[in-house]
């Protein structure tokens, strides 16, 4: 892609006329800048730098329409062909361990998400991902959109990824979902215990000839699936993973209940609040003693 790229911003420069080096002054940067970007040597074209060149060459969107596939290669093999699968697919299942699913996030919860273990060189580079990223779910306001089901660690509505005003947002946003008849989010909650996708998360792709393909992801990997035999298993855990999660009503009240604590702020009581809670404490404690009279607290000495 990055080849087909650099061979239509040559077109388009000869064919307006255009020495490399005054390519680079309309779109401020050096010739030698427009000669990497044509011979697809050296680091692939920003964002902004696409789109100077369209505007340059007058290429009417072409440039910026074919940026984001020039940019998914930077991704490792597996990540780019199961963001190509999940573009195509007509039913998306997804468990998420530890952060919300792209699909679902918000810009500055994707943003926060995203500054996290990146080597990007530039703000300009995160924004770019960002860009890329809620673009991606433009799709699920399509005519031909997927069906996307979503079950959710508790963990994800419990790690407040970047700051209470930014998951709060997240969960409202959780929320809206209530409305959309093709997104079901459901939640799995902690008392579940163990389960066989722990430490990871797991996405089931049904694909318009009815075929599936599956995705396990860690925090530094990513696997794609493709026998049947191996599909068929992953997506039987998925279908266990959804029978344990809380119905998507129940779902949704607790993901309300979380955001309301957020909003609360009640990771701390108030002075108040603990001195209630230790004078009721401390009245149950004597309550307890005249119940039980002379009896002996098990394991704990008399005095003397």
């Amino acid at each position: 892609m990055a080849a087909l790229f650099g061979s239509r911003v040559r077109r388009l420069r000869t064919a307006a006329g255009l020495t490399q080096a005054e390519l680079g002054d309309r779109t401020h940067v050096v010739s030698t800048r427009i000669t990497q970007i044509e011979r697809a040597s050296g680091a692939k074209p920003t964002l902004e730098l696409t789109r100077a060149l369209d505007a340059a060459l007058g290429a009417d969107d072409l440039l910026v329409d074919l940026w984001p596939y020039v940019y998914r290669e930077a991704f490792p093999d597996w990540s780019r062909k199961f963001m190509e699968y999940s573009g195509r697919a007509v039913a998306i299942r997804e468990y998420a361990a530890h952060v919300v699913p792209g699909l679902l996030q918000t810009e500055d919860y994707a943003r926060a998400v995203l500054r996290v273990g990146r080597t990007l060189g530039s703000e300009e580079q995160l924004e770019e991902r960002v860009a890329l990223r809620m673009g991606r779910q433009e799709r699920l306001g399509m005519p031909d959109r997927p069906e996307l089901w979503v079950v959710l660690d508790e963990a994800v509505l419990r790690r407040p990824v970047g700051g209470q005003a930014v998951m709060c947002e997240q969960l409202a946003r959780f929320l809206r979902t209530a409305a959309e008849l093709h997104i079901t989010v459901q939640v799995l909650p902690f008392d579940q215990g163990e389960h066989d996708v722990m430490g990871g998360s797991l996405t089931v792709l049904t694909m318009p000839d009815g075929s599936e393909i599956a995705y396990t992801e860690g925090a530094h990997y990513g696997q794609l699936v493709e026998d049947p035999d191996e599909v068929r298993r992953f997506a039987l855990t998925y279908d266990r993973l959804r029978a344990a999660a809380l119905p998507p009503l129940m779902s949704l009240d607790m993901i309300r209940s979380v955001m309301e604590d957020n909003h609360r702020g009640a990771k701390v009581p108030s002075r108040s609040e603990r001195r209630r809670v230790a004078q009721e404490q401390l009245q149950q404690s004597g309550r307890r003693q005249l119940r039980g009279g002379d009896r002996r607290v098990p394991g704990r000495r008399p005095r003397p």
